[in-house]
């Protein structure tokens, strides 16, 4: 069985940076999809951004385009979120997740809130 434990969290302030950082336990990492889901106080998930396992295929939530970068390094199974320029916006706990069918599968499944994620690390952007 999979598990993600995602860290690299904390508190900021507007326009600072952080990198998240995901451990993925298992064999399969290097062929799956790895991505990136938030949620704040009191919403529902919103996605934030996938990537393919080869580091291709990286999509982005509009609200985050330009400011983050999803990235992975296959040799030591993690997969990192480095995040500029925060906002009060991006407040929220993050989490990493994954899919070995692909970035597809991958973002339909963060919208449904199925499939495989960690314990969350969390975000505070203060202004």
């Amino acid at each position: 069985q999979v598990q993600l434990f995602e860290s690299g969290g904390g508190s900021v302030q507007t326009g600072g940076s952080l990198k998240l950082s995901c451990r993925h336990s298992g064999r399969s990492f290097s062929y799956s999809a790895m991505g990136w889901f938030r949620q704040a106080p009191g919403k529902g998930r919103q996605f934030v951004a996938t990537i393919g396992w080869n580091g291709g295929e990286r999509v982005y939530a509009d609200s985050v385009k330009g400011r983050f970068n999803i990235s992975r390094d296959n040799s030591i199974n993690t997969a990192f979120l480095e995040m500029n320029d925060l906002k009060p916006e991006d407040t929220a706990v993050y989490y990493c997740t994954t899919d070995s069918r692909g970035t597809d599968a991958l973002r339909v499944a963060i919208m449904r809130g199925d499939g495989i994620w960690g314990q969350g690390t969390q975000v505070i952007v203060s202004s």
